[in-house]
């Protein structure tokens, strides 16, 4: 029996409103209520994609990866470049499918063949994606009891819907639009996504779904999609957690009139590259905004690092931290958390070459507090909504940045009650 669904309160860093997504010529969006967890609210989502379309995809690297992501896995790696008859993507919240064991493959089996029946296409060209509690058995019928009416639904102008329908602990839907010229000819780019909770690399309990009229081999959309994703969705944590259901998937349906894009070293594969890097890591923000219980996002950048993989290692480091978050909740501009984060790093570190920042407050330098900071400086700092920490490590021309939030009491009671 399905519970009574109750929004939650809408977390302060949300933006004032979901973007106005424009129709995507060659993809279309339905959603439908199914009781998967919850009654009275949209729980699954269905998406079809015209022949002649390219498909690519991006996964948890979990040894625990939910049924749906190794079947995504699978169906993408047998993908031959001039694949036909289109492409479905099903998903749905309120139960992850995940650590089911053969029940659950079963389930995914089964849901592609009705998607299959009912849209006409391959079975092997239908991806599903499931979030929610892990380790319960998905209700496969419900959803199944649904997915005629998702077929006679499907429309260009669902996909605001699509993107509610995906939501689990998240306090908003989120969605992101680019346009961008391709040969004289303006293609057009939306996404949304969900995610609040659980997120760290690789990926988060985050689903994310990019729609482009652009034509781009499949290929060169796989390339650009692990680019993008490096720089956006593999940069935020909320709370250092890697889930077993991570998805983020890239259609490009081809009906925009250029030539196909072959090459990102291209002046078109550029344009494509830096449209998908914007509208990536826009949602990819927006995640870290929705984190469970925060108050703050916070930017964390590490600069004069060895090696990037060691600003990376350093910058982790201060966003994962407890200690360092829960001192930002407090609004406690406490620098010597961001010290203790960096020697726990791992990367390469020098006391005395050591620099950080609270915004433009220069904090700490030369193995001590700068002679210019002022303690009430950075108290008023840390009383803002959106906080940057910079790191300077002084022994190299490494740098990363990292998107985090501050660890609020909030999180606990949201965490303590999620299968309740």
């Amino acid at each position: 029996m399905s519970k009574t669904y109750s929004a939650p309160k809408v977390s302060p860093l949300a933006p004032d409103r979901f973007p106005s997504l424009p129709a995507v010529r060659g993809a279309r969006f339905s959603t439908a209520s199914a009781g998967v967890k919850y009654a009275g609210r949209l729980d699954v989502m269905l998406v079809h994609i015209e022949s002649g379309a390219s498909i690519a995809g991006v996964f948890t690297r979990s040894a625990t990866r939910a049924a749906p992501v190794l079947d995504c896995e699978a169906k993408l790696a047998a993908l031959t470049t001039d694949a036909e008859g289109g492409f479905a993507i099903l998903v749905n919240s309120g139960n992850a499918n995940a650590f089911t064991g053969a029940a659950g493959d079963q389930a995914v089996d089964r849901l592609c063949q009705d998607v299959a029946q009912s849209l006409a296409i391959p079975a092997e060209h239908i991806f599903t994606a499931s979030t929610g509690v892990i380790g319960e058995p998905l209700p496969q019928g419900r959803i199944a009891a649904v997915i005629s009416q998702l077929a006679d639904d499907l429309s260009e102008s669902g996909a605001e819907a699509a993107a509610q329908a995906i939501l689990t602990t998240d306090t908003f839907p989120k969605g992101a639009v680019q346009k961008f010229e391709i040969d004289g000819e303006t293609a057009t780019m939306v996404g949304f996504a969900k995610g609040s909770g659980m997120i760290a690399p690789d990926m988060a309990t985050m689903l994310g779904y990019v729609f482009t009229d652009a034509a781009v081999a499949p290929d060169v959309l796989q390339e650009a999609l692990t680019k993008a994703t490096r720089q956006s969705f593999n940069a935020i944590t909320v709370d250092s957690d890697t889930s077993t259901s991570d998805t983020v998937m890239l259609t490009a349906t081809g009906r925009a009139r250029h030539g196909r894009i072959d090459d990102l070293q291209s002046e078109a594969g550029a344009s494509f590259q830096a449209a998908l890097n914007a509208l990536t890591r826009d949602l990819a923000l927006q995640i870290v905004r929705d984190g469970e219980g925060a108050s703050k996002l916070v930017e964390v950048e590490v600069s004069g690092a060895e090696t990037d993989g060691d600003a990376d290692k350093v910058a982790r480091s201060i966003a994962n931290s407890p200690l360092v978050k829960t001192a930002i909740a407090g609004e406690d501009p406490n620098w010597g958390r961001i010290v203790m984060a960096v020697g726990k790093s791992g990367a390469r570190a020098d006391r005395d070459r050591l620099a950080i920042w609270f915004g433009d407050h220069l904090v700490a330098e030369k193995g001590w507090v700068a002679e210019s900071y002022r303690e009430e400086d950075g108290a008023a700092y840390m009383r803002a909504s959106e906080l940057k920490i910079k790191v300077d490590l002084g022994l190299g021309a490494g740098h990363a940045t990292v998107w985090t939030c501050d660890l609020t009491k909030d999180y606990i009671s949201i965490n303590a009650d999620y299968r309740s």
